[in-house]
């Protein structure tokens, strides 16, 4: 399967504009054999780069989805990351604030649940919430209690970009590969999904008058995620603008993007070492002579 992911990469310092940012391109898969067959393939090659990330115990891997509801945060992780052992694999949705997490600045909630070395974590919308919920819904900024005179719309929100970038930057030094993906939906596909929930009783359950809600607000939104992904998609942390109206397409590509992100790191099985290698020995000479008479 032959997919290039620089074209759905934000470039660093320049402007976003997701209009001109397609939300359909052409399949890579021409048939539903075709597709699971190129997915399954992908899956094999990433249960071995993540025994490779726990063996080494160099790296970590955070992958982060952002996305208007709908628009396939929740199948993309469970259809992509389907083939990985889930003991080295951590996903966690971040919603609405507890009153514990209010009290402290907002990049903790997330922070306290990174991954470790060797592992995957995989954050369900993230700290980024921060500067999109917050700043369309400015009102929530409210219940932070951050100080008075860091309120003001001119600094908050450089400041909270800042922030983030400075921690990814830290990240990164410390061996945390970083991979954002926005899951670029059309407002007329949300409207067919949306359709689609409250014909299918098995789907009933995920839509609310929220949902309807929120979506009044989808300018407001887009402009949230253009200055979002323009102030923080970096060198090393870029923002992977992922073509979401077809489902099937949109986990292809955010499986090839992981796939290149973890052999770019070109881990190796630990080397064992000549004293190592005479403890194995010994070792298995003890195991051949405890075979059964």
């Amino acid at each position: 399967m032959n997919i290039s992911t620089k074209k759905f990469r934000a470039p660093k310092g320049k402007k976003i504009n997701l209009r001109k940012w397609p939300t359909k391109v052409d399949p890579f898969y021409n048939s539903k054999k075709k597709y699971k067959k190129n997915l399954s393939e992908d899956k094999d090659k990433l249960r071995d780069q993540q025994q490779l990330l726990y063996a080494s115990n160099t790296y970590s891997l955070l992958i982060i989805f952002q996305a208007m509801d709908a628009a396939g945060k929740d199948s993309s992780i469970k259809h992509v990351m389907s083939g990985i052992n889930p003991q080295g694999c951590q996903v966690f949705s971040f919603k609405h604030p507890s009153s514990q997490e209010l009290e402290h600045d907002f990049l903790w909630r997330s922070t306290i649940d990174l991954p470790e070395r060797g592992r995957i974590g995989i954050f369900n919308r993230s700290y980024y919430e921060e500067v999109l919920i917050t700043r369309v819904h400015s009102d929530i900024m409210k219940s932070e209690n951050i100080p008075l005179k860091t309120q003001d719309s001119k600094s908050i929100w450089k400041g909270r970009y800042q922030s983030i970038n400075d921690l990814e930057a830290h990240l990164q030094r410390n061996g945390t590969r970083i991979i954002k993906f926005f899951l670029h939906l059309s407002k007329e596909e949300q409207r067919k999904r949306f359709i689609d929930r409250i014909d299918r009783p098995e789907k009933n359950w995920k839509f609310s008058h929220a949902d309807i809600k929120e979506r009044q607000y989808w300018n407001k939104y887009m402009s949230a995620y253009e200055i979002c992904m323009t102030e923080t998609s970096s060198e090393l942390s870029p923002w992977y603008i992922i073509p979401a109206d077809d489902k099937k397409n949109a986990r292809l590509i955010i499986s090839k993007v992981i796939l290149e992100n973890l052999e770019e790191l070109k881990m190796t099985y630990p080397k064992t070492s000549k004293l190592r290698h005479g403890e194995l020995i010994l070792l298995r000479k003890t195991l051949e002579k405890d075979k059964d008479e």
